[in-house]
């Protein structure tokens, strides 16, 4: 059975930094993909950062670009998000995401792709 799970998530005042673990098991077919995505109350899950098995290196939103590294996660059990400089538009829950099929390039950032998920972790930045 496949089991994804997030933890770290945390309340942080703005300009502060948390980093995020992704932990997988059970899964026994090829991840193609992992990525983090940030969902808001009433909103849809959007993609922050995500990487293929491509070795095409990471893809970030423009919004996170410089201040959040996704690192681990292909070939191995745990995927991290360091996130830096935190903004109160960070806040949200966090859900890590494991594709099963093949994806490419920067397309890894759309929830479509992805069939795992873990329960979620939630960040909230604030004063």
């Amino acid at each position: 059975q496949v089991q994804v799970v997030e933890s770290g998530g945390d309340l942080v005042r703005p300009g502060g930094s948390l980093r995020l673990n992704c932990s997988v098991s059970g899964f026994h077919l090829t991840i193609y993909a992992i990525g983090w995505f940030r969902q808001r109350p009433g909103k849809e899950r959007r993609g922050v950062t995500c990487m293929t098995n491509n070795n095409e290196g990471a893809f970030y939103a423009e919004s996170v670009k410089g201040r959040f590294t996704l690192s681990g996660g292909m070939g191995g059990n745990t995927a991290y998000l360091e996130m830096n400089n935190l903004q109160p538009d960070d806040t949200g829950v966090y859900y890590c995401g494991i594709s099963g099929e093949p994806v490419n390039g920067p397309a890894c950032l759309r929830s479509r792709w992805y069939s795992y998920w873990g329960q979620g972790t939630q960040v909230t930045v604030s004063s």
